[in-house]
């Protein structure tokens, strides 16, 4: 099997090791058939997607909608990377899975409008499939409602025409979309559980998602809802361009 590349950008250890093995878990793949990139750490190496099955990017630190002044040189070389590479992957509609970063990126790539209008913080929310997303394979074993963790500074306030919206929240309509057949970006966080995003608010308490006294507020608003169900996005994914 040709293996699946995962691309992060999270600087810190601790939450970066637990998001690949998250990908991992949910996935079902094996460290030798989920290759990861951290892109924080050095320029992305040369991408050949003909030796590829597919790829996944992760969450990360970088809002898409941040002045340019405000970026920085790591932010832009990244960025300027996945423009390259979604060139590529747009025009062979290659298998993309974005997992919030994916917003930003196939958003960007795309045309979407990308600003704060409906940012969301870290809690969990109810999501529901449109008809598009009903009829989709990732979804298709997904009920119609369902709850996933999400953290954002900024989501798509206006889809392109070449996107399908799959899945809306009623604070962020865009939470799922699809660009051609293979080519997907989710808001919410498809590879997280309450452990997961317990790392994560430690580890991000102080980059401005919520205020300092209100770090137990968030514990408690991750556990408001049950997530039983997001993971099986990525073993969808995984399962069907396998190659």
């Amino acid at each position: 099997m040709k293996p699946f590349l995962l691309l992060a950008t999270r600087a810190e250890d601790v939450p970066a090791d637990e998001e690949y093995q998250l990908f991992l878990k949910y996935s079902g793949l094996t460290e030798d058939q989920l290759v990861r990139v951290r892109l924080e750490s050095g320029p992305m190496p040369d991408v050949d997607l003909d030796d590829l099955s597919g790829i996944f990017v992760g969450g990360g630190p970088f809002n898409a909608s941040d002045p340019p002044q405000k970026k920085s040189p790591v932010q832009h070389r990244v960025e300027g990377e996945f423009r390259a590479l979604l060139d590529q992957v747009v025009a062979r509609d290659f298998p993309f899975l974005g997992a919030c970063y994916g917003v930003g990126t196939l958003g960007v790539h795309q045309g979407a409008v990308i600003d704060d209008t409906h940012r969301e913080p870290i809690s969990v929310i109810e999501v529901t499939r449109t008809e598009a997303g009903r009829a989709d394979p990732l979804l298709a074993e997904m009920p119609d409602t369902f709850a996933a963790f999400v953290g954002h500074k900024e989501a798509v306030s206006r889809l392109p025409e070449s996107a399908t919206l799959l899945a809306s929240g009623a604070a962020c309509p865009v939470q799922m979309f699809r660009v051609g057949r293979n080519v997907y970006a989710t808001q919410f966080h498809p590879e997280l559980d309450v452990d997961g995003i317990t790392t994560r608010i430690h580890a991000y308490a102080d980059h401005g998602y919520f205020a300092s006294h209100e770090l137990e507020l968030t514990l408690e608003a991750v556990r408001r809802l049950h997530v039983a169900h997001t993971g099986r996005i990525l073993r969808a994914f995984a399962t069907r361009y396998a190659r």
